[in-house]
């Protein structure tokens, strides 16, 4: 291996470092919530505003960050995002109240906005080769998949040694990593082509996608009946169709409506968004299961995501060392599959089965994430240009975003209306308002049969959820087998639409 070929896979690997903070970033906070609802006093609206507004920011500003890169380079707009990352990272650490803290959030949400497309983006420039891209995009997309079931291991070691501001600060050595990496080791790229900034565009996609993601965070907070944040995802949706009209128009476009007409792209973003809608609902709810039913802390429940990792883990390495003849029909069919099975799996969970049922289910999830996801983002970015790679990669990370939005949402409906449902002569407030307040109670009151029946509910409800999720990765199998029949395998689709590519390096 050569010096160049060292300094890329090095830099890959920083990049995959840096990544992870945002995996974590998404799921961390979730354990830190009981302390600084006490520390910081805060509300249960502020609670949740802890959460949805570094996921709103990170929904509303991804593709204008992808189209910066595009216009005045990708190393550039990268390293400024992880400068801002370490940044808010230390300011949430230090917040001394609610409002600091969420404002903290928007300002991480902002900088995860960029770092996840630019990072993406400038993978074609480092690998032009095609074979060695999708190894690259494999270990990227990795990366930032581990990091959503290490935030709980991670914030709940830390809480239990430190204080909380220690879950923002572990972002900070990594972001330093990630810095001082891209600097030294990732060449500069941007558009051959001067173009002026979509000004309109940006502010249509950014207001859309605000509304649409916005109104779905109500859903899940308040049930599908509420009116207010129906008119807010309708409207959410008339300013995209708008940002959609202008974009046709536009002599300068933020994204190119055209990539929706390259089978690859088109439908690796449609897999990409059925598995990300019924991940989401996964990790929304494992857990929940973990300590309200098994009885473990937030650290056991880290722990016991583990073996989720290694699937994952496992079935990325076969992303990347299968033979060029199996196809990525044939690798998505086999991951959709495996996810379906191991949802099936999850559903049928009962009370009284131990941990070892739930490592088996959950190992099985973790393998077909591995297959499914590194394959559908390699068949997608297959057919991005190095011209347009950063607003293609935002585009792709905004429909996955939206995709698990939609998905946590929805779910999250589904199984409190089955919870409910189940609860009986116990559904009423504040056991109503989900299994852990209804465990809290019937501890505090020391009745058994009331804990008991509690944990049937929720079991009921995660059972319900995950048969959604496993339906969805059902139905994603014809798909895949009628709309990649024929195609060519990823590497060769890969190599087929890049032959041609001119990648501008600075």
């Amino acid at each position: 291996m050569n010096f160049d070929s060292t300094r890329r896979w090095l830099a890959l690997g920083a990049l995959a470092v840096a990544m992870l903070t945002i995996g974590l970033d998404v799921t961390v906070l979730v354990v830190a919530l009981p302390t600084l609802a006490t520390d910081l006093n805060a509300s249960t609206s502020a609670l949740q505003w802890f959460s949805s507004a570094y996921t709103l920011a990170l929904a509303a500003l991804m593709l204008p960050a992808g189209a910066l890169g595009d216009r005045y380079g990708r190393k550039k707009g990268l390293v400024a995002a992880l400068l801002v990352f370490g940044v808010a990272s230390v300011g949430c650490a230090l917040a001394t109240s609610s409002g600091e803290l969420i404002a903290g959030r928007a300002v991480l949400g902002i900088a995860a906005a960029a770092m996840m497309p630019l990072s993406m983006s400038v993978l074609p420039a480092m690998f032009p080769e095609p074979q060695q891209r999708q190894r690259a995009l494999t270990i990227w997309i990795t990366s930032t998949a581990v990091g959503i079931p290490l935030g709980p291991l991670v914030g709940g070691w830390l809480l239990g040694h430190f204080w909380w501001g220690s879950v923002f600060l572990i972002n900070v050595p990594l972001v330093v990593i990630g810095v001082l990496a891209v600097l030294a080791l990732v060449p500069e790229s941007r558009s051959e082509q001067a173009f002026r900034l979509d000004l309109p565009g940006v502010a249509l996609s950014a207001i859309g996608m605000l509304g649409v993601t916005y109104g779905f965070i109500g859903f899940g907070e308040k049930g599908w009946g509420d009116g207010t944040f129906w008119a807010i995802v309708i409207a959410g949706v008339l300013v995209l169709a708008a940002f959609i009209w202008w974009q046709r128009s536009a002599a300068t476009p933020l994204i190119d409506l055209d990539l929706f007409r390259a089978n690859g792209f088109r439908w690796g973003a449609v897999y990409l968004v059925l598995v990300n809608f019924a991940m989401f609902g996964m990790f929304f709810t494992v857990p929940q299961y973990f300590q309200a039913v098994l009885g473990v802390d937030s650290f056991g429940s880290g722990l016991r995501l583990l073996p989720m990792i290694g699937g994952l883990i496992v079935g990325s390495r076969v992303v990347d060392k299968a033979p060029p003849a199996l196809g990525v029909r044939a690798v998505l069919v086999s991951g959709f599959a495996l996810l379906a099975v191991g949802l099936g799996l999850g559903a049928l969970t009962r009370i009284d089965y131990g941990y070892g049922y739930t490592a088996l289910w959950i190992v099985i999830i973790g393998i077909g994430m591995g297959l499914v996801m590194p394959a559908s983002m390699g068949l997608a970015m297959g057919e991005l240009t190095a011209e347009r790679s950063g607003t293609g990669s935002a585009l792709l990370q905004a429909l996955r975003q939206a995709g698990g939005t939609i998905g946590v949402a929805m779910l999250g409906t589904v199984l409190a209306t089955r919870y409910r449902a189940e609860l009986g002569p116990l559904d009423r407030e504040p056991i109503s308002d989900g299994i852990n307040a209804g465990a809290a109670v019937a501890r505090k009151l020391g009745d058994a049969a009331m804990l008991e029946h509690v944990r049937t509910a929720f079991l009921g409800g995660m059972g319900a959820m995950l048969w959604v999720c496993a339906a969805t990765c059902l139905v994603a199998i014809p798909i895949v087998a009628l709309t990649q029949r024929g195609a060519a395998s990823g590497a060769a689709k890969i190599r087929s639409s890049n032959e041609s590519e001119s990648t501008h390096v600075g």
